[in-house]
């Protein structure tokens, strides 16, 4: 059974840093594409970044490029997302996200994944 639990949210001010965590059991980080994802409410879940398995190319989304990181420990089968110089419209629920299926990064974008975890709140205040 394949579990992603994120951690890591909380209540920040804007310019703050944060460091979210995703620790994967059932399946292999580093033979899967993993992703974060966002959602606030009322609006559509939208994609966040995401590392390939198979060469580890990273992708963002131009929101948060030069601001936030991904990145993955395979020993200890966790992903990260690094977020930094946070803006109160960085306000959400982040998912982790997880690809067993080789999709290319058009649908990770539009965030056809494999499994999701529950998510961690994320508040940025101004």
């Amino acid at each position: 059974q394949v579990q992603l639990v994120e951690s890591g949210g909380g209540l920040v001010q804007a310019g703050d840093s944060l460091r979210l965590t995703c620790v994967a059991s059932g399946l292999t980080i580093r033979s899967n594409g993993m992703g974060w994802f966002r959602q606030t409410p009322g609006k559509v879940r939208e994609f966040v970044t995401a590392v390939r398995g198979i060469g580890g190319d990273t992708y963002y989304a131009d929101s948060v490029k030069g601001r936030f990181i991904i990145s993955r420990d395979n020993a200890k089968n966790t992903v990260y997302l690094q977020m930094n110089s946070l803006k109160p419209e960085d306000t959400a629920v982040y998912y982790c996200a997880a690809d067993r299926s080789y999709r290319d990064i058009a649908a990770l974008r539009r965030g056809v994944m494999d499994y999701w975890g529950k998510g961690t709140l994320v508040t940025v205040s101004s």
